[in-house]
């Protein structure tokens, strides 16, 4: 039996990657840094202190880790009030799941997001968990967001079923030890290593039913 579901935040709620990638961008160029053409599969799952040391000091931008993830975030933030980008059968697809299971969020995003985005789709009180990899411990593929968020829900983490789409963040859920879905954004395709670890893949959050998710530790 499924104990209990996590949910992901970039990419399987919201489509955020682009919007993460274009700030970032921007933000390493007027800064006088250099994007390289593998910086945003790199970026996908680090935590906030992860990936600003990684723009401050590999990219180039300089200054310390903790202003530049401040002025990044400013950025997110203000592109999030102007429109939220949730992705097609989110809202739906957290309340399904939710009527069966207790839920949880494990993201890479900073706790500001998480919570403009939770208020923002109207899901306040959705989540019994949620937790930002920059609250602790390592970013995704380290699977210690997810085993965090599952000790809080007191669910087996065999047991437990994470919905992801990237290529650490299933990486992250499988050394978990979790049933994962992926439901990968075609702009970002997952790593094929990646996506092996996946019990389902799914094409839009629409498949992912009661039944569906009942199955994957059956």
């Amino acid at each position: 039996m499924v104990n209990a579901v996590i949910f992901d935040l970039d990419g399987v709620l919201v489509d955020s990657e682009p919007v993460w990638e274009e700030v970032r961008r921007a933000y390493v160029s007027e800064m006088g840094g250099r994007w390289l053409p593998d910086s945003q599969s790199r970026l996908m799952g680090m935590s906030t202190q992860e990936w600003a040391a990684y723009l401050a000091e590999d990219l180039g931008v300089g200054g310390s880790p903790g202003k530049v993830a401040e002025q990044v975030i400013d950025r997110m933030a203000a592109r999030y009030a102007d429109r939220l980008p949730l992705l097609p059968g989110a809202v739906e697809a957290v309340r399904r799941l939710g009527a069966r299971w207790p839920l949880g969020l494990a993201s890479s995003s900073p706790r500001r997001l998480i919570d403009t985005v939770i208020a923002g789709a109207g899901l306040d009180g959705a989540f019994q968990v949620t937790r930002s990899t920059e609250e602790g411990g390592r970013g995704k593929p380290a699977p210690d967001v997810y085993l965090w968020v599952a000790e809080r829900l007191g669910a087996d983490p065999a047991r437990t079923v994470a919905i992801e789409d990237s290529s650490n963040g299933l990486r992250s859920a499988a050394a978990a030890g979790m049933r994962v879905v992926a439901v990968p954004r075609p702009h970002y395709p997952p790593a094929d290593d990646a996506l092996a670890g996946a019990a389902y893949v799914a094409g839009d959050l629409d498949e992912l039913t009661v039944a569906r998710v009942d199955a994957l530790t059956g």
